[in-house]
C-alpha cells in the first residue's frame, strides 16, 4: 500500500514537472514584446487645449451628496458655450438640471455614438503645490482639481467636434455628448440623461466613458505606456453594521461591548476573508495580454494561467491590494461611529463597509456573506445602498474591434488591453441602453496622475491632450 502511494506521488511530481517545463519551454520560445509609445510634442495645439482646460479647471464644480447645485453648473455650461462656439451653436442642447446632453445629428442612425465626461469634481483639500482651482500652467501640466478627473475628457472631445465642424464635417452616424454634475457623488445625473435617450429611442452602438486610461507602468516590471480599456465594472453598496447594548459608564466595562463585537468582526473579515477569489475572464484575457511586456518569471506565470491560475489565485490577493480587488469582492471599512462620551459605554456603534462586487460572487450573494458573519458577533446589517457588477463587453465584438483600430490609427505601437475597473463610473447607468460601455480616457495617466485622482496636487501633461482630441476625432470619422 505504501508503494504503492510513493508511486502515485512521485506520478504526479513528475507530471508537474513536465507541465512546468513545457511552459518554460514555451516562454523561451515565445517573443518578449515591448510597448514603444510615448506622446510627441505639438506645441501650438498643447498650448491651445490647456488653455482651455485651464479656464475649466479654474471654476469650481464641487459637487456635494445630495445636492443638484444646478445653478453652479449653469455657470459652467456658459464657460463652455465661450470655448466652444461652433458646438453650441450647431447642435442640439439638451439641459437636465445641470447634466447636459448634445445631439450632433448624422447621415445615418442606426449606430449612434455617446461620449462622456462629468464636469463635477471632488472637494480640494489639503496643502496644493498650485492652488487646486488655479488652472496653473506650469511644467508641461495643467494643474487643479478636474484636470485628469475628467474635465480633460470633457475638453478633448468638445474640442474635437468643435474642430470637425469647422472642418464642415457632418458624421456617419448620430453623435451624443454626454456630461452628468453628479458622478463624483454616485448622483442621479447620468440616470437622468438615459432617461431621456430613451425616451428618444436612442440605442447607441457605443458609450465611451471615462475609466480606464493610457497607463505608464500598470503592473510591477511592466514598462512603457498601455491603453487600458475598461470592459467591466464592479458593482458596489454600502453596508451599515450595527451593535447594541444597554449602556453604561466605563469604569466598569462589561465582555462583548458594542465597539468590541464591532472589532472582532472586522478582524475577523481581515484575517479571514470570506469572499471567494477567482479569474474571471476579463482579468485572465488582461493578465494574458499582458504578460509578453513583462520579465521572464511574469511571462511564465501569466502567460501560461493553463497551469499557474489555481497557484496565482491564491496568491495574489495576499500579494497586493490592487490583484485581490481585480479577483473579488472587497470589504473595506470606512465609517465608524460610538459613544459621544469618553468615559460612557455606547448604546449603540456603527460601522459602514464600502463593498465592491465582483461577477462571481454579485451584491446579494456578498451581502448574504456579510450577514451570516455579523450573526456570529450579535450584530444587525442594514443595506444601505448599492447596485450588482455591471454586464462585461465582449472583447471579440464589432465596438471593441472598431475602439482598437481607431487606438492603434491615433497612438501607433500602443498596445490595448482589456481592463477590470474596481471604481465606479456613470457607464453604468448607459448600460441598460447600450451594451458595449466602454471606459477610456484617452489621455496618459502617469504615477503623478494617478496620485492625484481625489489627492493633492491633481495635474494633467499637456503632451496628452492633442491625441485625446485625435482619438474622439477618429472615432467619429470611423463609426461609420
Amino acid at each position: 500500500m505504501l508503494k504503492t502511494l510513493l508511486f502515485i506521488l512521485l506520478g504526479i511530481i513528475g507530471l508537474i514537472l513536465l507541465l512546468v517545463i513545457i511552459a518554460v519551454i514555451k516562454t523561451l520560445f515565445t517573443p518578449a514584446k515591448s510597448s514603444p509609445w510615448t506622446p510627441g510634442s505639438e506645441p501650438d495645439r498643447e498650448r491651445l487645449y490647456a488653455e482651455k482646460l485651464s479656464k475649466m479647471v479654474r471654476y469650481e464644480t464641487e459637487s456635494r451628496k445630495g445636492e443638484i447645485q444646478r445653478e453652479k453648473f449653469l455657470g459652467f455650461h456658459n464657460l463652455l458655450e465661450e470655448l466652444f462656439p461652433l458646438l453650441h451653436e450647431q447642435l442640439e442642447k439638451t439641459e437636465i438640471n445641470g447634466s447636459l446632453l448634445y445631439k450632433w445629428e448624422g447621415a445615418k442612425h442606426d449606430r449612434p455614438l455617446v461620449l462622456m465626461g462629468h464636469q463635477d469634481v471632488v472637494p480640494a483639500e489639503g496643502e496644493w503645490q498650485h492652488e487646486p482651482y488655479s488652472g496653473d500652467i506650469a511644467d508641461g501640466k495643467v494643474w487643479g482639481r478636474g484636470s485628469a478627473d475628467t474635465k480633460c475628457s470633457v475638453m478633448a472631445f468638445m474640442q474635437a467636434v468643435e474642430e470637425l465642424l469647422a472642418e464642415g464635417y457632418v458624421p456617419e452616424q448620430d453623435v451624443y455628448l454626454a456630461s452628468a454634475n453628479t458622478e463624483e457623488v454616485a448622483g442621479p445625473g447620468a440616470g437622468w440623461i438615459v432617461d431621456e435617450l430613451e425616451k428618444r429611442g436612442v440605442k447607441p452602438f457605443i458609450v465611451n466613458d471615462e475609466g480606464g486610461s493610457i497607463v505608464t507602468e500598470p503592473m510591477a516590471g511592466i514598462k512603457g505606456n498601455y491603453a487600458m480599456i475598461g470592459v467591466l465594472e464592479k458593482g458596489q453598496g454600502n453596508l451599515l453594521i450595527s451593535a447594541r447594548s444597554n449602556g453604561g459608564h466605563s469604569s466598569y466595562p462589561p465582555k462583548n461591548s458594542p465597539i468590541a463585537r464591532l472589532g472582532r468582526f472586522i478582524s475577523d473579515i481581515d484575517l479571514h476573508n470570506p469572499m471567494k477569489s477567482q479569474f474571471n475572464p476579463q482579468a485572465e484575457e488582461m493578465f494574458s495580454q499582458m504578460a509578453p511586456y513583462g520579465p521572464f518569471y511574469m511571462r511564465l506565470l501569466f502567460g501560461n494561467l493553463w497551469l499557474f491560475k489555481p497557484l496565482l489565485t491564491r496568491l495574489m490577493p495576499s500579494i497586493s491590494p490592487q490583484a485581490a480587488a481585480l479577483l473579488r469582492t472587497t470589504v473595506a471599512p470606512t465609517m465608524q461611529s460610538g459613544s459621544e462620551g469618553a468615559n460612557v459605554l455606547p448604546q449603540e456603534a456603527t460601522m459602514t463597509l464600502n463593498l465592491r462586487y465582483i461577477p462571481h460572487q454579485d451584491m446579494q450573494e456578498s451581502n448574504e456573506l456579510i450577514k451570516e458573519l455579523a450573526k456570529k458577533y450579535d450584530l444587525e446589517v442594514r443595506e444601505l445602498d448599492g447596485y450588482p457588477s455591471c454586464e462585461p463587453v465582449d472583447t471579440h465584438s464589432e465596438a471593441f474591434d472598431l475602439i482598437r483600430e481607431v487606438v492603434g490609427e491615433v497612438f501607433p505601437g500602443l498596445p490595448v488591453v482589456p481592463y477590470v475597473m474596481t471604481g465606479g463610473t456613470d457607464a453604468r447607468h448607459f448600460q441598460r441602453i447600450c451594451s458595449a460601455c466602454i471606459r477610456f480616457s484617452p489621455v496618459v495617466y502617469g504615477p503623478e496622475q494617478m496620485k492625484g485622482m481625489h489627492g493633492l496636487n491633481e495635474c494633467m501633461e499637456t503632451s496628452s491632450l492633442p491625441g485625446a482630441v485625435d482619438y474622439y476625432k477618429a472615432l467619429m470619422r470611423r463609426n461609420a
